[in-house]
Formats: structure tokens, C-alpha cells, sequence
């Protein structure tokens, strides 16, 4: 091994690839930025890393990134955020991911919790609802946007991906909820009929499923916070949902209904509301909405107790299994269980963008909002999805008033 290799090994640079097109530090502004700027939740999120990193830039090969969507769709944890990190892990490891990681969360939690504390200060944010009123309905045309172009990227014109997508599609909506075995069901139906292993008989076949992932919720609910102090109350509990909960970001807000409100007590239901409208209506990833609450239960220490234990397990159950992925990901049994965990992913996260459309799309004017925000990202290619936003929520200003008087 030459000296390079042994120092690049040292920096965490993965060398059984090709010179990586872009420094670490490039991805670490693009995270920041997308931190920043990147509005519509999960699904507009990834669709943002597949059309910047790997359509533009090229900075990510295709088979990389549809890996890291299937690892991330496969582990619990926001989805958006396991996808950052492992971008981030892809060409510079765990310093990648890390670094990756902290860029993409920092600068919508450092926005939460000024919106805590002015919250918390004037005692609510009353315009809030007018704002979110507007950029609800936006959001949903442009995730509508995000999720047809993953679904044309991803699914194709393949029939056993289309059914496999519909079938989430419809699941998720009906059911509302993300049913985690069935990701695995998925991959393992496709990886049989595309490249069944020799020594799998059929009868054994379906032994393989990911039954043990529903057990998850269970283990959590062992985990006893009544004698802790409130910090520790804190970190306990977001630790629960950063680990126990699947699917993308919007996930996890019944999990955190059902703890805050109901079982701490922590905020009330409008309270609640707010914290979900304020992860809405800031760019990042959704579950951000935690480091708010986390500052209204207990301050500044209370937002980045609840952010850190929320994200540290999502970073670890991305970068603990991503050495595996990289190396066994082209095998062709792997490739066919990813694609049929991908299918299922897109799909189930297509059935959640009519879930947020049926609670988002609440009359004419924001019907008329969400239809303008499809037109002009249709028509308009290079449009940026904060001017959308910002011009929701400004006609959102303007309009809830005159409704709601």
C-alpha cells in the first residue's frame, strides 16, 4: 500500500473508489445549505440530494445514493437526515457522516430554538397559523413534484416495482402509518424472483422477513422515565423515537404526541401544534420539531438533550451498517432486495404525500396555492422551492385573516 493510500485510510477517505469529484468539506457547505434552505420535509428533501449530488454534480453515483435511501429507509430514524449522513459516508467515512450530519441538522435546530425562545417569550406565535396556513398547501405541491420524480428515477417502467409501490401507496394512506416489515417483505419478494440464491429452497424462503423490527416499539415501552429527572426524562424519551420509530420524519409526530401530551404532559395540544407548524414552516429535515419542544419543556438544555438523543441513534444505524452496504451492495441479490426496499419506500412515502394533502388542503385558496406551487415548479425548472414558500406563506398572511375574522 502506497504512503497516499495509508494517509487518505488515516483521513477517512475511502479509497477503493475513484478520486472523489468534490472535498469534504464541499458537501459540508452543500449539507449546511440544504440545512438552511432545503424546505417540504423528507420527500423533497431526498429528491433534493438525488437532483444536486447526483444529477448535477455528480458528486454521488446513482447506485450510491439508492443504497443509502434503502439503508435509511430500512433503519429507524428521519429519513432525510440518515440519507445526509450517509452521503456524507460515502467518499470521507465516519468523518464524512459526521460532519455531514451536524451540518445538516445545525442550522434548522439553531431556528427552532429562536422560535422557542420567542415563543416562549411573547407568549405564542399567533401568526403562526396564518404563515402555515399558506406553506402548508405549498409544501404539498412541491413534495408532489419530489415524489414524481424519485418514482420515475426509482420504480420506472418495472411491473414488480410498480406493484409493489402502488400496494404501500395504498397502505399507507388507508392505514396511516408506515407498517415497517413490509420494507423487508419487499426486498426479499424481489431479491427471490430477480436472484434467488442456490441453496434457498422457496419453502424456507419466507422465514426471512423483518417481524422483529415491530418488536421494537415493545423494548422501547421498558424503558421506565417516572423516577428520572427531567433531562434525563428527556433524553430517554427522544432516544425512543430517534430508535423505535420508522419511516421519514413525519412519522414520528404521533410517537410524539402520545409521549409529550398525553403520558409527560409536557405541552398541551396547541402547544403541540405549534411545534409541529414550526417544523413545517422551517427549511431541514421535520423531526427537527423536536429541539422546539425540547425548549419548551426545559430551555436550551432541553432542545439539545432532546436533538441529540433524537439524532444520535439515526446516525448510528446508518454508519455502524454502511460498511456492509458498500461491500456487498453490487451483488446481484443485494441490488434486487434494495430495489424492492426501494420501491416500497417511494410508495409508502407517495401514500404519505396524499396524507398530508388531505390535512393540508383545507379549501379553495389553498387547493388554488397547492395547484400554483405544481405549475410553477412544472414550468419553471430552475425555480427555487424557498421563493414558493416564502410567497405562500406572505398570500397566507393575507388571506387567513379575511377567512378566519
Amino acid at each position: 500500500m502506497s504512503h497516499s493510500q495509508m494517509d487518505a485510510e488515516q483521513e477517512g477517505v475511502d479509497t477503493s473508489q475513484n478520486t472523489p469529484a468534490y472535498t469534504l468539506w464541499q458537501m459540508v457547505l452543500y449539507m449546511l445549505r440544504l440545512g438552511a434552505l432545503g424546505f417540504g420535509g423528507p420527500v423533497a428533501l431526498v429528491a433534493y440530494m438525488q437532483r444536486d449530488l447526483v444529477e448535477q454534480r455528480g458528486w454521488i453515483s446513482p447506485a450510491d445514493y439508492k443504497e443509502g435511501l434503502a439503508l435509511a429507509q430500512l433503519a429507524p430514524g428521519p429519513l432525510a437526515a440518515q440519507l445526509g449522513i450517509y452521503m456524507g459516508y460515502v467518499h470521507y467515512r465516519i468523518r464524512g457522516a459526521t460532519l455531514a450530519g451536524i451540518a445538516f441538522v445545525l442550522p434548522s435546530f439553531l431556528m427552532v430554538v429562536v422560535l422557542g425562545w420567542a415563543y416562549v417569550s411573547y407568549g405564542g406565535l399567533a401568526w403562526m397559523q396564518a404563515v402555515f396556513y399558506g406553506v402548508g398547501a405549498a409544501v404539498v405541491g412541491i413534495i408532489i413534484m419530489s415524489t414524481r420524480k424519485l418514482t420515475q428515477k426509482s420504480i420506472g417502467k418495472d411491473k414488480l416495482l410498480w406493484a409493489i409501490y402502488l400496494l404501500l401507496a395504498t397502505l399507507t394512506f388507508i392505514t396511516e402509518t408506515e407498517i415497517a416489515w413490509l420494507f423487508i417483505a419487499s426486498g426479499v419478494l424481489v431479491w427471490l424472483l430477480r436472484a434467488p440464491p442456490a441453496w434457498l429452497k422457496w419453502r424456507g424462503g419466507g422465514k426471512l422477513h423483518g417481524l422483529t423490527l415491530l418488536q421494537f416499539p415493545v423494548i422501547g415501552s421498558l424503558l421506565s422515565t417516572q423516577d428520572a429527572s427531567l433531562l434525563t426524562q428527556i433524553a430517554i424519551f427522544f432516544a425512543k423515537a430517534g430508535a423505535f420509530v420508522f419511516g421519514s420524519g413525519l412519522a414520528i409526530v404521533p410517537f410524539l404526541y402520545g409521549g409529550v401530551v398525553t403520558e409527560h404532559h409536557w405541552l398541551s395540544d396547541k402547544q403541540f401544534v405549534d411545534a409541529v407548524a414550526v417544523a413545517m414552516i422551517t427549511p431541514g429535515p421535520v423531526v427537527i420539531t423536536v429541539g422546539f419542544i425540547g425548549y419548551l419543556v426545559a430551555g436550551l438544555p432541553g432542545a439539545a438533550v432532546a436533538a441529540l438523543a433524537t439524532f444520535l441513534p439515526c446516525y448510528l444505524f446508518t454508519v455502524i451498517p454502511a460498511p456492509y452496504f458498500k461491500k456487498y451492495g453490487k451483488l446481484p441479490g443485494v441490488i434486487a432486495f434494495v430495489d424492492g426496499i426501494t420501491a416500497a419506500a417511494i410508495g409508502a412515502i407517495a401514500g404519505s404525500v396524499l396524507l398530508i394533502a388531505k390535512r393540508s388542503i383545507v379549501d379553495v385558496p389553498t387547493a388554488i396555492i397547492a395547484v400554483l406551487s405544481i405549475v410553477l415548479l412544472w414550468k419553471f425548472k430552475k425555480l427555487q422551492e424557498p421563493v414558493i414558500i416564502v410567497a405562500a406563506a406572505v398570500l397566507g398572511l393575507l388571506i387567513y385573516p379575511l377567512l378566519h375574522s
